[in-house]
């Protein structure tokens, strides 16, 4: 296989999973599978990560996805090859 492929697949794959994370989230439900809502959601959490707010969301954020992370079994490293492990 070529290195392009190679790295087509990958980000491919990294693709889904982000994709997965936002429906195992609830947000696809939430909005109606609305997509302007769901991006619009994405740009208020891009905005907040840049303001002067935003190491203390990106602190509380990731320690609301580990607990989530490792509330469910299915997420636990190493049990599911479609949700990304948990990175620390």
């Amino acid at each position: 296989m070529r290195t392009w492929q190679v790295e087509r697949r990958k980000r491919t794959r990294h693709l889904i999973e982000l994709g997965g994370l936002v429906v195992k989230a609830g947000i696809v439900d939430l909005t109606g599978d609305d997509r302007a809502t769901i991006f619009g959601a994405l740009l208020w959490s891009s905005d907040k990560l840049k303001s002067d707010q935003g190491e203390r969301a990106r602190a509380l954020w990731a320690a609301m996805g580990k607990q989530a992370f490792e509330a469910d079994p299915a997420t636990r490293r190493g049990t599911d090859r479609t949700v990304p492990a948990v990175r620390r």
